[in-house]
């Protein structure tokens, strides 16, 4: 497989010239990464009190903008007060679960500081979720009471059976204007409530769960991974000092959806840790984004990868560097978008950074260097894994061995006191099946993070791809994502897809790219496969492309899903999508017609 620039390994001389940069910063990275040692599961801490330790020394700082309305952190913190003595007047308490399914709004952050305020947990729904996808999501989290804000309604309303203010038993109140009849009015609730800090909040542990975080559901159902306070504690530090370094006069702009892990434990604990001002939009929109940016003079944003190639995918204007933002922070940013993206729109510093919602470790890119996720000063291990059993692989004594410096496997980390793994939410068959034992000794325990990354030495690594996105073909590895960004430098590509498909009377997978031309380009498939054939190899490059009407669809949160393209492979029936095969290297791509099909099915015809 070429190496790409992400996946590139760091030279010493990179990293001293990284390190003099970084000398004026030493003092507080230190301090830092003292505090992150030395933060405990046992420690008094939460989110609901870091919100109210920061209003009671800065009361009058801007804490909230949010579509013309401000508020201070002093502000903010008596209407959590409100909320959660209501919260607390239903029978919420220590332990409870809240489930919360609202857009992006100050009620939505309210409610989760109120929550967490009483030591219940707040359970972050996917207002997208519907039917079934839902009631699953529903019954993994058993909440005690189920708040819906503004415009979500009609998600629960998917759901079959239900009663008009019960949820199998569950209380529903809302925000809205006008709530659905017997649903409880949770505003006028609140407001009938004292401001004052409620006293449970000071006897609060780090190691308590503040959320319920679901995985974006690319493959099969979502899961629900639990979060500690600890970990929100951590990720300020971590992102907000460490890496960001944001300041009193601040602004940090948020427009991606508050019920994933991005925002809430990387964006908003960056904002608190910091006592900076968080510039939140309801969701992201392409058209408005710059234009948000500026008129809330937003210094840093947080990002993942598929907002930046939107964004670069929009006409060129003369405007693109009018704002004041020098740092952005986030993860998934590709390789082949890092410099046009960076020098496009004139970002000094891009921290990209690496975790799971599930996960125990995180790394952030706080050197500056192009094209990694970073360091990360926890223990972690990158060892040797077969592509095709899917499994790492093991010496004669059944340990795993860690690969070379510039060598891609399987990223883990281990699991210790300080770093401990939280698992799914009542799913210990999921939460088992990610740890692994007897790794390099017996007796130690590490996260399996499904997660194939370059060891660049240093304790940096580049992400490559997931586990069972890597593929393996005429003997060879092919990373998906190294393919996606070869392929998406070529100027009439929109957006490239790249996946194995099971090919009868085969070995392995071959090469399928689902395929968006840009706006009045058209697309060549002779010249497609030459540009291919100079920036591939042979075994890398796709057998079948797939030409896609429009974007292909993702989660709430920009992933791409690929399971319906795996599945459906290059046996497309209604024919609107064309398929095209690369029988004869020589001529390139032709069309995939019946017959062609028929003879592939028939191990006639052989790649």
């Amino acid at each position: 497989m070429p190496t790409n620039s992400m996946s590139h390994t760091h030279r010493l001389f990179d990293i001293v010239k990284a390190i003099a940069r970084f000398i004026p910063r030493l003092p507080t990275f230190l301090l830092a990464n003292i505090r992150l040692k030395r933060a405990r599961g046992s420690d008094i801490g939460s989110t609901g009190l870091s919100l109210q330790q920061v209003a009671q020394r800065y009361p009058e700082r801007t804490f909230l903008k949010f579509e013309g309305v401000t508020y201070s952190y002093a502000e903010f913190n008596r209407w959590v007060n409100q909320l959660a003595h209501a919260f607390a007047s239903q029978g919420v308490g220590r332990g409870d679960c809240v489930a919360l399914m609202f857009e992006n709004s100050p009620e939505q952050l309210a409610c989760v500081f109120a929550v967490n305020k009483l030591g219940a947990t707040a359970g972050m729904m996917n207002y997208k979720q519907r039917d079934s996808v839902l009631a699953h999501s529903i019954s993994i989290i058993q909440p005690k009471l189920f708040v819906v804000g503004d415009d979500c309604a009609d998600a629960l309303a998917s759901l079959p059976n239900l009663p008009n203010n019960l949820l199998d038993g569950v209380p529903c109140l809302s925000m809205e204007s006008s709530p659905s009849p017997g649903w409880l009015d949770l505003t006028a609730l609140a407001g009938n409530m004292p401001d004052s800090n409620l006293a449970v909040t000071e006897t609060i542990q780090l190691q308590e769960t503040c959320f319920y975080v679901f995985t974006s559901g690319t493959t099969g159902m979502p899961k629900s991974a639990a979060m500690t306070h600890l970990r929100w504690y951590k990720a300020g530090i971590g992102f907000g000092r460490m890496a960001l370094r944001l300041r009193a006069d601040d602004v940090h702009y948020c427009c991606l959806p508050l019920y994933h892990n991005t925002a809430l434990s990387a964006s908003l604990s960056t904002v608190i840790a910091t006592a900076s001002t968080l510039a939140l939009a309801r969701r992201f929109r392409v058209s408005e984004f710059w234009q948000d940016i500026r008129e809330h003079g937003a210094t840093s944003f947080v990002y993942i990868g598929e907002l930046c190639r939107y964004l670069l995918n929009q006409p060129v204007a003369p405007d693109d560097k009018a704002h004041q933002v020098r740092a952005v922070l986030g993860n998934g940013l590709r390789a082949e978008v890092w410099d046009r993206f960076q020098n496009r729109f004139g970002i000094p510093y891009i921290y990209e950074l690496y975790g799971a919602s599930e996960g125990n470790i995180g790394f952030v890119n706080v050197f500056n260097l192009k094209r990694t996720v970073g360091f990360s000063p926890m223990r972690f291990a990158v060892v040797r894994f077969d592509y095709e059993k899917e499994q790492p692989i093991v010496d004669t004594r059944g340990f795993m061995l860690r690969v070379q410096k510039g060598d891609v496997g399987l990223l883990l980390a281990e699991i210790s006191k300080n770093t401990p793994f939280d698992g799914y939410t009542n799913n210990q068959d999921a939460s088992s099946a990610k740890v692994l034992r007897g790794v390099f000794k017996p007796g130690d325990a590490w996260f399996h993070t499904g997660d194939l990354v370059r060891d660049q030495g240093f304790r940096h690594i580049a992400f490559i791809d997931r586990v069972g996105d890597t593929f393996r073909w005429k003997s060879e590895n092919v990373a998906t994502t190294q393919v996606e960004a070869e392929i998406q430098t070529l100027q009439e590509i929109n957006e490239a897809v790249v996946y194995g498909v099971q090919v009868p009377h085969t070995e392995g997978r071959a090469g399928m790219v689902s395929l968006s031309i840009r706006q009045g380009l058209e697309f060549d498939p002779v010249q497609f496969y030459r540009n291919l054939k100079d920036r591939l190899p042979d075994y890398a490059i796709p057998l079948f492309v797939r030409l896609r009407q429009g974007y292909h669809d993702t989660t709430a949160t920009l992933k791409i899903k690929k399971t319906e393209l795996k599945q459906q492979g290059f046996r497309i029936q209604d024919g609107q999508e064309p398929i095209y095969v690369l029988v004869n290297r020589e001529q390139g791509y032709q069309p995939l017609d019946a017959g062609i099909l028929e003879r592939i099915q028939d191990g006639e015809l052989r790649f």
